[in-house]
């Protein structure tokens, strides 16, 4: 019985190393393993539960403008150090290593293009690079996002999908952040503007309690997980059951914190179609 399990030990490691790694990804909402090519071919949503899996800003880019039309605004910003902060790590340090995996300078990128023929502002925020944290960068890009759109009267979309909340390294900087880009779009409103406000998967915190749910239309993809804190952190909370499905988008177009729910293949129509109808 003892050499019977060492050959079957055997067995099993050789293959193992017959299956090459990083070749499948667990679907989180359902648990399916999903081979990654198929994956990517079906715009990285699961064929088995229809679960969307976040994007970066330049796969979101990429669906929503036309192609070679985009021009990208403020890459001069970036990350000071205001409070030296540096624990755990210090600061400057955290910031040269999320760029190099991210391939970003900060968590969103904004600018103008062109969708269906039409001028659109956009930014978008990305979870990769600090959660998509807010800091004194990100909220330095979208006010400025938000006042171009006003001045040029252009229709502005905002595509979050930021895990995060206001950054702890910048304190009260980052704080600031969510008053601003609320009064920019405030004054946006005030011109007759248009804000289309698309929810992604995980859309929380600070980016959800300022600019994302300001939206003369919010729009979801379907399963997003949308709240200001997670439902692990309510529950002991208050200590109480969560419903079914709560803070998913299904569960809030349900209870009206959002408008509508767009499938991944179906948003470049739909805000398309949004921005002929709203825009002068």
């Amino acid at each position: 019985m003892k050499l019977f399990s060492k050959r079957q030990s055997s067995l099993s490691r050789r293959r193992t190393r017959e299956i090459p790694a990083g070749l499948w990804t667990k679907c989180e909402s359902c648990g399916q393993l999903i081979y990654n090519k198929a994956l990517e071919e079906n715009l990285r949503v699961c064929a088995k539960c229809d679960f969307h899996f976040p994007l970066t800003a330049r796969e979101r880019l990429g669906m929503t403008f036309d192609p070679g039309t985009f021009e990208e605004w403020d890459t001069d910003l970036a990350p000071s150090d205001p409070l030296e902060f540096s624990v755990p790590t210090p600061y400057p340090e955290k910031v040269v290593e999320e760029q190099q995996t991210s391939g970003m300078t900060d968590a969103c990128l904004t600018g103008a293009g062109r969708l269906d023929g039409r001028d659109v502002v956009l930014g978008i925020t990305d979870s990769r690079f600090m959660m998509g944290s807010m800091g004194s960068v990100v909220g330095e890009r979208l006010t400025r996002a938000i006042e171009r759109a006003t001045e040029s009267h252009r229709p502005l979309i905002i595509i979050s999908g930021s895990g995060g909340g206001a950054r702890m390294q910048e304190g009260m900087f980052s704080l600031m952040q969510m008053a601003k880009t609320a009064s920019a779009l405030m004054r946006l409103d005030a011109s007759g503007g248009v804000f289309l406000s698309v929810l992604t998967h995980p859309t929380m915190a600070g980016v959800l309690a300022s600019f994302a749910t300001l939206g003369d239309l919010i729009l979801a993809e379907p399963k997003a997980l949308i709240g200001f804190t997670g439902p692990r952190v309510i529950e002991s909370t208050i200590r109480q059951k969560l419903p079914e499905g709560f803070q998913r988008a299904e569960f809030l177009l349900e209870h009206g914190l959002i408008d509508l729910i767009v499938h991944r293949r179906d948003l470049r129509a739909t805000l398309s179609r949004l921005v002929g109808l709203l825009a002068r």
